[in-house]
């Protein structure tokens, strides 16, 4: 396996976890930088990233972690982007729909339909034209229900997509659906990518839904849209990519990209330290390695630290009753003491150093918007009195070691359950410890990489599972019932504690169906009133996601909410100084 090249000067290292002096002021963020000279424009740009993803769609078949999504900004590009903000534009589109208009009819009976119309002159990766019948075919693929993405957004309302002519389409929904304005990329997907029928419509037609998913297009032989075009993939080491001149916004300034998978963070800042490395992506490096980069670079301007706020936290609960071990967690009281028993403050300063905020609801309150919500919804600040009058309510009393026992005498158990990795089995020992000292018996279970990529392994865990993700508006849909995961879905969707809910379902619906932003407000504040409420996850913060990259490299920036699409933003306008 070929690996990113280990500095050798170890003494780095140590200064670097050993450093404690308070971090430098963080330097502005860059904007747009201008065309570079033609000798830095040939050095090849070279990114450490967490680890290998399975695919390069924006869209997969095959659930993911998260935090392998850093590549999809390289090698993809949608109908409509979004900025830092998570505000959107036009990208393979010419234009969005707006309401009011003939790009966007609503009917009486509640029927829509939106006309898009694509740049001109764009191509696939392989030169081959990009037309509407590819969002015709994309639509074919995702909309059948033996490939699993069928229930997403927006596949259950479009009713069909049709090719007007070769540069635009129209979509016909069977309802109102607010995702017609914005199909493309959201925080870690895409609403409805463009997939090239040329080479996917064959094996389309033929392949079993078990084997189309597994074709060697959607991971090393992948052609898409991006920025950047895949050159080479050397499987468990690294992926290099060549600018692409065809891309909508413009050839990007740097030629090469590199991308290594380092898994081990000191290994990461080592190579980033000796400029082995360029930039470090999401979900490798923790907040006290971020302080430490600062103080390292304070003296030497060596490089930029960068925090974005979008890495939600959560406790997901197990909620069906054959597999979930400690039956307590089915009483919402018990729930609700367990969230009381956690002080989140002290438990957010010790893993991200103060860069971190804390969730009181499923959505960032950063959101301009968060007043309303707030307004509507049950917190649960640290009160292990409160924890322990709930769970007397609930009829559980503490044994003679402390923790709390069922009428029977029978111990609560509750698994806390992690994928594993140097910072996740940090969070994972410190909410376990924080609801022993309240009382709770909870048991620590690390799940290896392997076992938590697998959607089926997720659903399985007995008691909570501390998950990261999502966060964003579209994630809202995950507490629906048509999310739970199960063989007839390939266990695909994120419900994994298979919460049901009528009345959230219904609000899920009516938000879906709202056209009018002030509508869609009041509707995710009633959702996150309902989930707050019946806490069948438990909302514990938003991670900083560090990232870094050294003073010559000009460009990256960080996600400012979790609505803005994981990865490396804007990578078209990256360059060296």
């Amino acid at each position: 396996m070929r690996k990113i090249s280990l500095f050798r000067c170890l003494s780095l290292v140590a200064l670097i976890i050993g450093a404690c002096a308070p971090a430098a002021q963080r330097p502005p963020e860059e904007g747009r930088v201008g065309q570079p000279s033609p000798a830095a424009a040939q050095r090849t740009l070279v990114v450490a990233l967490r680890g290998e993803p399975p695919t390069l769609a924006t869209k997969e078949l095959v659930g993911f972690s998260g935090a392998l999504r850093d590549l999809q900004q390289v090698f993809n590009a949608d109908l409509d982007g979004r900025d830092e903000r998570g505000q959107s534009f036009p990208y393979l589109a010419a234009d969005l729909p707006k309401i009011d208009t003939d790009s966007w009819r609503v009917f009486p009976d509640g029927r829509m339909e939106t006309t898009y119309r694509l740049k001109p002159n764009l191509t696939w990766h392989d030169g081959a034209p990009l037309t509407s019948d590819d969002f015709v075919f994309s639509w074919r693929v995702y909309a059948t229900p033996t490939l699993g993405a069928s229930s997403s957004s927006p596949m259950r309302s479009i009713q069909e997509v049709v090719a007007l002519d070769p540069q635009s389409f129209l979509i016909r929904w069977r309802e109102l659906s607010s995702d017609a304005a914005e199909l493309g990329t959201h925080a870690t997907t895409s609403l409805l990518p463009p997939l090239p029928e040329h080479i996917l419509r064959q094996d389309f037609e033929h392949l079993n839904p078990t084997d189309f998913p597994n074709l060697p297009f959607w991971s090393h032989e992948y052609v898409g849209l991006g920025p950047y075009r895949l050159t080479r993939w050397e499987p468990g080491a690294f992926v290099e990519a060549e600018a692409f001149d065809g891309h909508v916004l413009g050839r990007p300034k740097i030629d090469r990209l590199r991308a290594v998978f380092v898994p081990d963070p000191n290994t990461a800042l080592a190579n980033l330290l000796a400029g082995e490395a360029h930039y470090v992506g999401q979900y490798l490096l923790a907040s006290d390695h971020g302080e430490n980069l600062e103080q390292q670079w304070s003296t030497t301007r060596g490089g930029t630290v960068l925090y974005a706020a979008a890495g939600f936290r959560r406790g997901v609960v197990q909620l069906r009753p054959e597999l979930v071990q400690a039956k307590g967690l089915l009483d919402v009281r018990v729930r609700r003491a367990l969230a009381h028993a956690l002080n989140k403050t002290e438990a957010g300063d010790a893993l991200q150093a103060g860069k971190g905020v804390l969730a009181d609801a499923f959505v960032s309150s950063r959101l301009p918007y968060y007043q309303e919500v707030e307004r509507v919804i049950s917190k649960y600040p640290y009160d292990p009195a409160g924890s322990l009058r709930l769970m007397d309510e609930a009829g559980f009393t503490k044994g003679a070691d402390g923790l709390f026992v069922g009428k029977d005498g029978s111990p609560l158990e509750v698994e806390v359950a992690s994928s594993s990795g140097t910072k996740n089995e940090q969070e994972n020992t410190v909410i376990v410890d924080g609801l022993k000292a309240v009382g709770f018996n909870a048991k620590s279970n690390i799940l290896p990489a392997a076992q938590s990529r697998e959607a089926e392994n997720y659903t399985q865990r007995p008691g909570v599972l501390v998950w990261g993700g999502g966060g964003d508006l579209a994630s809202l849909q995950s507490f629906t019932s048509e999310q739970v995961p199960g063989p007839a879905t390939r266990w695909k969707g994120d419900n994994y504690g298979a919460w049901n809910n009528p009345e959230y379902d219904q609000l899920f619906g009516a938000f879906s169906q709202s056209l009018r932003a002030a509508d869609r407000v009041h509707y995710i504040a009633e959702m996150n009133r309902v989930l707050t409420q019946q806490l069948p996850w438990i909302p514990y913060w938003y991670q900083p996601l560090v990232t870094a990259h050294v003073a010559g490299l000009k460009g990256p920036i960080a996600r400012e909410v979790p609505d803005a699409p994981n990865g490396m933003l804007r990578i078209y306008d990256w360059n060296w100084q």
